[in-house]
């Protein structure tokens, strides 16, 4: 928890050009403090793009071939679209609940929940916060199984490759896992979001290169077939029984829900802007810019990989082994892909490890192993603060993680499932509540029924997403050996 200050005292050490008294800042009493009384804030735009790039394009990009092989060259870029505007609207309501009141100097909400709390109240909150953590934690298990898969496929890849494809080259995922465990724990002990810039940036680039070496390889993949594979309705009926066609196309919608969703964790990269200007408006350009990107990014890598395999599109396009050459050009994407999970794992979790820590610290003030810091220098960085009760919860969390991955390898259906039941509440109804609470908006006004119908059509999408992700997971527990998973 970063330190309240005392504004008065910080006032009497400064020297006299260094006191300042803004009216947008009332009670600010040093250029290093911001209004609330904590460190200056330092994000931009372009910091807060960097963070919702790293949250939003993940592995989720990597199953859109799949997801538009579903629904087709007509269905499948219109819903990708469809969504990117939702998410787009619905951030922008959201980013304008930052601050209760006032939109330059009002009480600022430092997370979602708090967002919520000052804007609707009561039992709201509570499901809330059930909602949201629950998503956060199923995020982290599907990074945790995604980032595994990829370090299981450049194992693979290099195998066929010295093998000459005679070997079916089998590997089990466990190990991946463990490692990938092992490096949360050390990185989990970062304190603070606002210390996860770099993390971010780097997380960012490594996305943007494995998202580019899947487009590139599909378009490669087109010009050696010299056609573009796929229909118009996606996967025809008789490669797939009626209901099948219409629980993969359900499944489908979940998996692009989930592609999109980052509004959970909104409200705290918006914690992490500088004002002037207002924190909304320029959440409102960084909110646009990565959308944007995204979409782009989406329809290209969705679109060239079914153009390139058709109704056959594989689950994730650069581990589906659909592309077994260059090989080494498959495993620097993949490579890409685990050192970007690395980092979307702990943007994800951060807010959840703030939030436990801070109910831990309000409950028990008085104890040193929740609230006291142990200084330990380290040469060249000057001292970290290590938090014993930070260092076992963090650690305990990575681990129940990463056993529950070892245990549900096939989470991809849940973690569809998750992104299917988070994305109504998180990203459409507690934002249009909250928003219509802010400004006031009067019952059955035309604004008001605008967007309720936007809210009702998007909880019948979650439905049916939901739906078919738990068909999805009726089907693999047929075939389902616990601690077992081998690819």
């Amino acid at each position: 928890m970063k330190k309240m200050v005392d504004n008065t005292a910080t006032k009497n050490q400064l020297p006299h050009h260094q006191v300042f008294d803004i009216d947008v800042i009332p009670h600010s009493g040093s250029k290093c403090i911001d209004d609330d009384g904590r460190l200056k804030r330092t994000g931009t735009v372009w910091t807060a793009s960097a963070h919702i790039i790293t949250a939003v394009i993940g592995s989720g990009v990597l199953s859109l071939a799949w997801a538009t092989a579903q629904l087709g060259w007509v269905a499948g870029p219109t819903v990708m679209f469809l969504f990117s505007f939702v998410t787009y609207y619905t951030s922008t309501l959201l980013s304008a609940c930052y601050r209760s009141g006032d939109p330059v100097n009002g009480k600022r909400n430092y997370t979602y929940m708090d967002a919520v709390r000052s804007n609707l109240g009561g039992s709201k909150v509570k499901i809330c916060g059930l909602v949201q953590y629950l998503n956060l934690f199923g995020v982290a298990i599907g990074y945790t199984i995604a980032s595994s898969i990829s370090m299981v496929a450049i194992k693979r890849s290099n195998c066929f490759h010295s093998s000459d494809d005679k070997d079916p080259c089998h590997v089990n995922s466990n190990p991946y896992m463990i490692a990938f465990g092992i490096v949360q724990i050390i990185f989990s002990q970062i304190p603070d979001f606002d210390q996860l810039w770099w993390l971010s940036i780097v997380a960012a680039v490594m996305s943007f290169t494995y998202s580019t070496i899947g487009l590139a390889l599909g378009i490669a993949k087109v010009a050696e077939n010299g056609k573009i594979s796929g229909s118009l309705t996606g996967i025809s009926i008789g490669a797939v029984s009626q209901t099948q066609k219409i629980w993969l196309s359900f499944q489908a919608l979940g998996d692009i829900a989930f592609a999109y969703s980052y509004s959970l964790i909104l409200i705290e990269i918006q914690d992490t802007i500088k004002s002037p200007p207002a924190e909304s408006k320029t959440m409102k350009k960084a909110t646009l810019v990565s959308v944007g990107v995204t979409t782009l990014f989406y329809m290209l890598c969705g679109c060239m990989g079914y153009a390139a395999f058709g109704d056959s599109s594989p689950g994730n396009l650069l581990t589906g082994f659909g592309f077994y050459n260059p090989f080494w050009l498959l495993d620097i994407a993949n490579a890409a892909i685990v050192i970007h999970l690395v980092g979307a794992y702990q943007v994800y979790c951060q807010p959840l490890f703030a939030f436990i820590e801070k109910e831990a610290a309000n409950r028990f003030p008085d104890s040193d192993f929740i609230t006291k810091d142990i200084k330990i220098p380290i040469p060249g960085y000057g001292h970290y603060k290590l938090n014993r009760f930070r260092l076992v919860w963090r650690s305990i969390f990575v681990v129940a993680t990463t056993v529950i991955s070892m245990l549900l390898p096939f989470f991809n259906d849940v973690v569809g499932l998750l992104g299917a039941l988070g994305f109504w509440p998180l990203t459409v109804y507690f934002p249009v509540e909250m928003y219509i609470a802010q400004k006031k908006i009067p019952k059955w006004s035309t604004r008001w029924l605008c967007l309720q119908i936007l809210s009702v059509a998007c909880l019948i999408i979650s439905i049916a997403a939901a739906a078919g992700s738990i068909a999805g997971v009726v089907i693999d527990l047929k075939s389902y050996k616990p601690f077992a998973t081998s690819y």
